[in-house]
Formats: structure tokens, C-alpha cells, sequence
């Protein structure tokens, strides 16, 4: 005669049961969630100019702790240069992420630029979409101090081939505060936790549906701000990026690194 199973034991297996339910669900929901692209623009990635008639270009190296931080397959970072006027340029590209690398987004000037010691000055707009070769972008708009000569900064972002939907101003109110040293924080992290701009942009992330990991490309472009002109800084810029960055074709970018790039990361 088989013995009855007892209450105590059947309700301990039903919820280990669950619980395993749940943490599945949890673990996967990502990689159903984030999957929207817009099919109306297509993939691409920026490929980064070298030579620009008119221009003289110098490669700076980035330094091994910005390196160790970014951990990206491919970084650019430089100055051009043609009399007097100077454009500074920087580029990372990650082409396969793992999900226990820093994001490659984390690290915009918002807060690195006033954790290094420059003054973000109030500036309106402090965001352009601007069109790059017919596809439209969304760029940051800032300008930081440091020294006697301000930078007018634009950068952005894509995923997956795409630019991004959202902003990437989650730093910008404790970029603010930080540079106003209204914090003892030198990371900003406790600012972070309490910001509802940067809980707002994970939200944004989560409606639109974009993914959070995978290919990612961060561009960065400034020019130094002579005799207080804003208006020519912002023109000289917004030119320059369609010279700087090229459209290119997604997968036969990603498939070369695959096929030469991988073993070096």
C-alpha cells in the first residue's frame, strides 16, 4: 500500500518548483524583450575617416586605464587639425559583449570628463538629431570647461547597428551636481541611485525595446570654443561629422572581425 505524500513536503517541492520557474523567466525575458530594430533605416556601423582633405590628423593613444574600462575590440581617438581650428575625435567599437563587462555607454563625458576634473557649463540645446549621410542620430550637446578654453562636445551611441532610440543623458543631472561639487561622492554613484533623469533613460531603454548587450559603437566629436562663438563651433562640428564618419555596411564589419579580430581581443 502506498504511503500518502506528505502536505508539508508536496508544497516545499511546488515552490522550489516555481521559484525555478520564475528565475528562468527572469533570466530570459531580456532576450525576448529587447528585440525591436527599425527595419525602415537597416544595420550599420560608422566607420571612422582618417583623412579629410584640408585636415592634418594625429592619433593620440588612449591611455591603458581608459582601455581597461572600455573594453572595446576597437578604439579610435585623435585631433585634427588645419590652421588654427582643432577637432578632437574618439571612437570605440564592441563588437561581441559579455554580460560581465562594464557597459560600453556607462562612461559618457557626463561623467567622466567632470570626474577628471572639468566644469559642465548650463547650455541649451543639450541634444541634437542631426542626419549623417541620410540616417538620422541623436547627439548629446555639451560644453565643458577646463583651463581658459571651453569644448563644445556632441556624442552618441548605436546598438545593434542602430542608433538609439533614447537619449544618452543618464549622467547629465549628476554630471551637474558632481561638477558643482554638490557631492562627496568622486564616482557619483550615490547621486546615480537617486537620479530620476537616470532611472528615466533605463525605462526609455526598457519601452523601446533595444538591446541592452551585444554590438555597440560610442562616437565622440568636440571642438574647442574660440572667442566665446558657440554658433561657429556648433557649425564647424556638425559639418565635420558627416566628413569624419561613414556609413558601412553592419555585417561585413562584424563577420571580418569575427574572421581576424576575435583572437586578439
Amino acid at each position: 500500500m502506498n504511503s500518502p505524500v506528505n502536505p508539508i513536503s508536496r508544497r516545499v517541492l511546488l515552490s522550489t518548483l516555481l521559484f525555478f520557474v520564475v528565475v528562468l523567466a527572469l533570466w530570459q525575458f531580456p532576450r525576448f524583450w529587447y528585440t525591436r530594430v527599425d527595419a525602415s533605416v537597416g544595420s550599420f556601423w560608422l566607420a571612422e575617416q582618417s583623412k579629410i582633405e584640408g585636415w592634418d590628423y594625429e592619433e593620440i593613444p588612449v591611455s591603458k586605464s581608459a582601455e581597461k574600462v572600455l573594453v572595446a575590440d576597437r578604439l579610435i581617438n585623435g585631433e585634427f587639425r588645419r590652421g588654427d581650428q582643432v577637432v578632437r575625435v574618439f571612437s570605440a567599437k564592441r563588437y561581441a559583449e559579455s554580460q560581465n563587462e562594464i557597459g560600453l555607454f556607462v562612461h559618457t563625458p557626463d561623467r567622466c570628463w567632470t570626474e577628471a576634473g572639468w566644469k559642465m557649463e548650463h547650455t541649451q540645446p543639450d541634444f541634437k538629431e542631426l542626419t549623417v549621410h541620410g540616417i538620422n542620430i541623436q547627439f548629446e550637446r555639451r560644453i565643458f570647461t577646463t583651463g581658459s578654453t571651453p569644448e563644445l562636445v556632441y556624442f552618441a551611441g548605436l546598438v545593434g547597428g542602430q542608433s538609439l532610440p533614447y537619449r544618452l543623458d543618464h549622467n547629465l543631472s549628476v554630471g551637474m551636481k558632481h561638477a558643482r561639487k554638490m557631492s562627496k561622492d568622486n564616482t557619483g554613484t550615490a547621486l546615480r541611485a537617486v537620479d530620476d533623469r537616470y532611472w528615466g533613460r533605463v525605462m526609455d531603454s526598457f519601452l523601446a525595446r533595444r538591446p541592452l548587450h551585444g554590438p555597440k559603437q560610442f562616437v565622440r566629436i568636440s571642438t574647442p570654443i574660440r572667442n566665446d562663438d558657440v554658433n561657429q563651433a556648433d557649425l564647424l562640428l556638425t559639418q565635420f561629422l558627416s566628413s569624419w564618419l561613414r556609413p558601412v555596411d553592419y555585417s561585413s564589419e562584424w563577420n571580418s572581425w569575427k574572421a581576424v579580430g576575435r583572437s586578439s581581443r
